[in-house]
């Protein structure tokens, strides 16, 4: 299935229908008077989350999604039909925003959260709904309200509690498939992952969801190598496990060339917790490493961990941290989101 984060795509919602002129006219009953029905409402369209989706692939193809409208109303003050509503299904995390792609309409963080996006215009009234006492034989009806179109952009940011970071050929890959059934593309040349991938960790009795994102490279925010379009994917990770190469020969530029096109990018990527490991450390006799963490401690500010996803030197120490920040993270906002108790005398 292709990777989609991003699609737009065009809504309308189903017009109301006509309500009716009509007289009942039957032998024998003098003045029978009117007898027109309601219009039935237009169609709403909703989006919706669900689970087992983890693409926008289904927008790709399909770009018009248009409600039913709802029936003219008839005689024998009968009321047409109710239009269909269509629903978007969406994966979880899917953000609706304006068709410029600046204002957000609603945030699908949940499975089963249903949105509205565009009313159902209200059916036309029929003329037996105009009868009075002074009007005994209306002869007008009024038309079906129309329904509301628009363009809206779905943008995809993946929910995962860790998110991976790091230069292309960083190690980032080969982490994810050795701590989770993922099965990333893994191979010796830069730019092997093209887009974000997602795996369950199980450690110790925890579990957590951690994702994986293409490197980036310096002036990834101005479009260089792949640019900065898939950082959106950690944005709701509560950790960032950052992966420097242990093979390179600058590990400290490394680590901050990718800390500034975090910087660069804002929506506070800069200002969460993070985990700095050196990768490929069995690749290193001792003298060597004992420089590359060194310079890497200079430039991060603390002593990285030192793992080898190939031989699992270190993995275990690095996944215990993850999950006991992603553990207090989760401690922290459950504490904010809960009412205080009501004071008692």
């Amino acid at each position: 299935m292709k990777f989609l984060d991003e699609a737009k795509i065009y809504i309308r919602s189903g017009d109301g229908g006509n309500g009716i002129v009509a007289f009942r006219r039957e032998k024998f009953i003098e003045f029978g008077g009117p007898n027109g029905g309601d219009g039935g409402k237009g169609g709403d369209v909703w989006a919706e989350g669900v689970e087992g989706l983890n693409t926008l692939i289904d927008y790709r193809y399909q770009v018009h999604f248009k409600a039913q409208r709802g029936q003219h109303g008839m005689g024998q003050n009968r009321a047409g039909a109710k239009g269909d509503d269509i629903v978007l299904k969406v994966p979880v995390g899917t953000e609706i925003l304006d068709e410029e792609g600046e204002e957000l309409i609603a945030d699908i963080s949940e499975p089963g959260q249903r949105v509205l996006l565009a009313k159902g215009g209200n059916g036309g009234f029929g003329n037996a709904h105009f009868k009075t006492s002074t009007n005994r034989a209306p002869r007008h009806a009024n038309p079906g309200q129309e329904g509301s179109e628009r363009w809206i952009r779905l943008r995809l940011k993946l929910i995962a509690d860790a998110g991976l970071v790091g230069l292309p050929n960083a190690g980032k890959s080969t982490f994810l498939a050795t701590v989770t059934a993922a099965k990333p593309k893994i191979a010796d040349y830069p730019f092997t992952t093209l887009h974000p991938g997602l795996g369950v960790v199980r450690s110790a009795g925890r579990e957590f969801v951690l994702a994986d994102i293409p490197g980036l490279i310096e002036g990834a925010h101005e479009g260089a190598g792949l640019g900065d379009r898939f950082l959106g994917h950690i944005e709701r990770c509560r950790v960032l496990l950052h992966l420097v190469d242990g093979t390179s020969e600058e590990p400290g530029q490394a680590y901050e060339t990718v800390r500034g096109e975090l910087a660069a990018y804002g929506a506070g990527l800069a200002e969460k917790p993070e985990i700095v490991a050196l990768s490929k450390a069995d690749a290193l006799d001792e003298e060597t490493l004992a420089e590359r963490i060194a310079d890497l401690a200079d430039a991060a500010g603390r002593t990285p961990l030192v793992i080898s996803s190939a031989s699992g030197l270190g993995v275990e120490d690095v996944l215990g941290q993850l999950a006991d920040v992603i553990g207090a993270a989760k401690v922290e906002e459950k504490a904010e989101t809960e009412p205080e108790p009501a004071w008692r005398p």
